[in-house]
């Protein structure tokens, strides 16, 4: 790979990592042509991209863009893949449910809205991590909650008014 190249190869990884706030990184390395075939399928279906990358090209990139992704770049050894994702949650469970059948791929860390994840040990947290939209559908849950209590409440106390003033004409 001449310079020109590395240095463009840089300046693609930069904007990727400047359009999100969620990265894996992982070692798929060993894993054959078919699971490596099913996983890429998986990552489309579920909106991530899977990308093998140089660890080089990785930290310079990451060195380069805006964010901060402390001690990130020190798990970038071996073989090296990155996923990108809208959801935090989604490239954790792709790993997790992959991992059912095989010893990969491995999680090496994860930038997810500013907080960095180091480690294998953190896959199960992560995969538990809320998306957005759970957040938001579990706050509108307990905001609806008191207010169907009290509109239950009301409604029998109406239906309950209506009872005696029915024995009162009675």
């Amino acid at each position: 790979m001449t310079r020109e190249e590395k240095s463009i190869a840089i300046e693609n990884l930069t904007a990727q990592l400047a359009g999100t706030n969620i990265i894996y990184v992982s070692d798929i390395s060993g894993l054959n042509a078919e699971t490596t075939s099913s996983l890429r399928r998986a990552c489309f279906k579920a909106g991530i991209k899977l990308e093998v990358v140089k660890n080089t090209l990785l930290a310079k990139a990451m060195e380069a863009s805006d964010n901060d992704y402390g001690d990130l770049p020190s798990v970038l050894s071996g073989n090296s893949a990155i996923f990108i994702s809208d959801v935090a949650n989604a490239p954790g469970k792709i790993i997790k449910d992959f991992r059912k059948k095989s010893a990969k791929p491995i999680l090496k860390g994860a930038y997810i809205n500013s907080e960095i994840y180091l480690g294998d040990d953190q896959l199960d947290a992560l995969a538990t991590i809320k998306s957005k939209e759970e957040l938001i559908g579990e706050i509108i849950g307990l905001l609806q909650s008191p207010a169907q209590r009290v509109i239950s409440a009301l409604q029998n106390q109406f239906a309950g008014s209506e009872e005696v003033s029915e024995e009162v004409e009675a």
